[in-house]
């Protein structure tokens, strides 16, 4: 190093700041100790598998059947990377394309891609799609029913890029207002993006949205929630351009936040311009069935600053685990879900009319989530319904400063009778 004592290494430190003796840390503990120590400080968490959970808003408490951790935790697929070889990466390259697959069938799409980040990434990465593939167009319009996490990635892009982003209110019945919409759209109009069923779990007039978007020249992009295309209308039947959605509910568990998968997928006039990996089916020289990843050149490997997007990668593992979910399921299973989770719903949010102070914010039909006027403040609610052992939803407020009074509330196919009713006497006790 070229010195000949350690005081020569920090002679330019002013002495009057330096330490004249060790770091106030304590002793180092043995493996058992911060064994002990951490599991001390993690039993002061409230964990979701200890309560009854009705928390959504994007992340849902789906069963994960045992075959999804059997089939990801190999290490073949565990441990694997990029396939950039395809001859030794046959089982990774044939995954992702089954996966795809999965992908363009629940949603009527052509093409999906082997994934990105998460929701908000999905859905961003497919806003800069539409105005590449516009050309000219600066203008995206964009419902403030879509997720909030997605709104706030897609405003710090509009500022670094340029282009402007309006958002469309929601109106009184919790659709996106289709009178503000009409004004808005022009021939700048490059995209026009919604979520289906909407943040606060409305299902949203899609069809129309799309028709008024297409109508003055501009891609409609479908935010949606994979596990109710089971029952509600895929994006393909009403025809958006682009189709994108959070696919943690498909055998991925809550995890804190993640590692979770974005869906993207599109129409076939829009592959040159999609984003990420694909994996395309071909034969070899011998006429043999095998897997490759195809139009290579949209991606950074290769265009470097002229790539279709910066993410050079995908959730290759949670993709994996979405597409076992939904094989695991099958084409009547994954109805038989969408169907529990509509039916168990609205069991409870009749019964939550019917015998509490709660009332309906929104009388518009929805899938499996709801909002509740709360009689008092709904971060009240969830504080004394945590005190039970029950996770009662999400508080608007946290999102939108003035639904103080809005409890978010989400029902999946886990929740039994037993547990929908004890959450109605809770809230019954309340008010």
């Amino acid at each position: 190093m070229g010195v000949e004592k350690f005081e020569d290494l920090v002679q330019s430190i002013p002495e009057e700041i330096r330490l004249d003796h060790g770091l106030p840390l304590p002793e180092g503990l043995s493996e058992l100790e911060v064994t002990q120590r951490l599991s001390e400080i993690g039993s002061k968490n409230h964990k979701a598998v200890d309560s009854i959970n009705f928390l959504g808003g994007g992340v849902y408490d789906h069963f994960i059947p045992a075959g999804v951790n059997a089939i990801t935790s190999r290490s073949e697929f565990y441990t694997a990377y990029t396939p950039y070889q395809p001859e030794v990466s046959q089982g990774t390259l044939q995954s992702i394309y089954e996966y795809q697959s999965a992908i363009c069938d629940i949603t009527g799409m052509d093409i999906s891609n082997a994934s990105v980040y998460d929701g908000p990434t999905a859905v961003t990465e497919a806003m800069l799609l539409a105005l590449r593939a516009s050309k000219k167009r600066t203008q995206v319009i964009v419902s403030d029913g879509l997720h909030p996490h997605a709104l706030k990635i897609m405003r710090t892009y509009a500022e670094a890029d340029g282009f402007e982003l309006h958002t469309i209110e929601i109106g009184e019945d919790g659709r996106t207002n289709m009178e503000m919409l009409k004004r808005i759209l022009g021939n700048n109009t490059a995209a026009v993006i919604f979520q289906q069923p909407n943040f606060l779990g409305v299902l949203e007039d899609a069809k129309k949205i799309v028709d008024m978007g297409h109508k003055v020249g501009a891609l409609a992009i479908s935010s949606v929630y994979p596990v109710s295309l089971g029952m509600v209308q895929p994006p393909g039947e009403y025809d958006a351009d682009i189709a994108v959605g959070e696919g943690q509910c498909l055998g991925n568990p809550i995890g804190f936040g993640g590692p979770y998968l974005g869906i993207l997928a599109v129409k076939q006039a829009l592959i040159r311009q999609l984003p990420g990996r694909l994996s395309g089916q071909t034969v070899d020289k011998d006429g043999l069935r095998g897997y490759v990843l195809t139009l290579q050149t949209r991606e950074q490997h290769i265009r470097r600053g002229k790539a279709t997007s910066n993410i050079c990668t995908n959730q290759g593992l949670n993709a994996l685990a979405a597409l076992v979910h939904m094989s695991l399921l099958g084409k009547q299973g994954f109805k038989e879900v969408a169907q529990l989770c509509y039916d168990k719903a609205h069991y409870l949010y009749d019964q939550i009319i019917e015998n509490t102070r709660f009332r309906p914010t929104f009388s518009t039909p929805f899938f499996n989530e709801f909002v509740l006027t709360t009689p008092i403040l709904a971060v009240d609610v969830v504080d004394r319904m945590i005190d039970k052992d029950i996770l009662a939803g999400i508080r608007l407020d946290r999102f939108f400063p003035d639904r103080e009074k809005q409890l978010l509330v989400a029902v999946t196919e886990k929740r039994t009778k037993e547990e929908l009713d004890q959450f109605v006497k809770a809230l019954a006790t309340i008010g």
